[in-house]
């Protein structure tokens, strides 16, 4: 499986539907980074604007939720039409919010920061539905890629591989051209692009480079 996953985060607000239709065509999962201000030093969008987006398209809305309390907002997010809804391991109850989220109808999966030890996680990963390595801290878009989590994802994926789970492995932040094969190789899935795809003249051919890119990089290994 290789699919990126587009950060609306990065798209124009002004023009939300457009731009989600530019991308369609090329991929069917769309990523919706929620931020509180609080958990996160930037405030983003909410439920509403699921709803809204949701409304216009049949995409796999990927909600990647960086709040202090996302417990008290899992419903509102199913009730808005989130395909998954992912929480992050810093903020603690983690087996409660899968549960939750899997009892609202909805795929639960976990995001750990960049400086997250994997032991400390590692044992809910065959638990959850998708785990989301950040290689950047989460915040604001157009970061630098942080290379020292590829070590993190290639063990994540020899546990999954180990354990027989099916969790699947997102990798979010710097993904471009130059850093989508070293995430490729190290086990990532789906890959959440927002400038390299939505800071483009031609955003659906920027996902078709992304994509050959990655799938070069699995034929090169083989």
């Amino acid at each position: 499986m290789i699919e990126i996953a587009p950060s609306i985060l990065s798209a124009d607000f002004a023009y939300l539907g457009e731009a989600i239709h530019a991308v369609e065509p090329e991929t069917s999962w769309i990523h919706v980074d929620v931020m509180d201000g609080h958990f996160v030093p930037n405030l983003t969008i909410g439920a509403p604007v699921v709803a809204s987006i949701r409304r216009h398209t049949n995409s796999y809305l990927d909600c990647h939720l960086m709040i202090t309390d996302p417990w008290d907002y899992l419903s509102d997010f199913a009730k808005a039409g989130a395909d998954s809804v992912t929480f992050h391991f810093e903020v603690g109850r983690t087996l409660e919010l899968v549960k939750m989220a899997r009892d609202l109808g909805m795929k639960a999966g976990m995001a750990v920061n960049p400086d997250a030890v994997f032991e400390d996680y590692a044992s809910f990963i065959p638990q959850l539905d998708l785990l989301l390595v950040m290689s950047v801290f989460p915040g604001f878009a157009g970061q630098s890629f942080i290379a020292d989590v590829l070590h993190s994802l290639r063990r994540a994926k020899e546990l999954i591989n180990e354990s027989g789970a099916g969790t699947i492995l997102e990798i979010d932040g710097g993904i471009s051209l130059e850093t989508i094969n070293r995430s490729c190789l190290a086990g990532a899935e789906v890959f959440v692009a927002g400038s390299a795809v939505f800071g483009k003249p031609d955003p659906a051919k920027a996902i078709r480079e992304l994509k050959a890119a990655a799938r070069h990089a699995q034929e090169v290994s083989e």
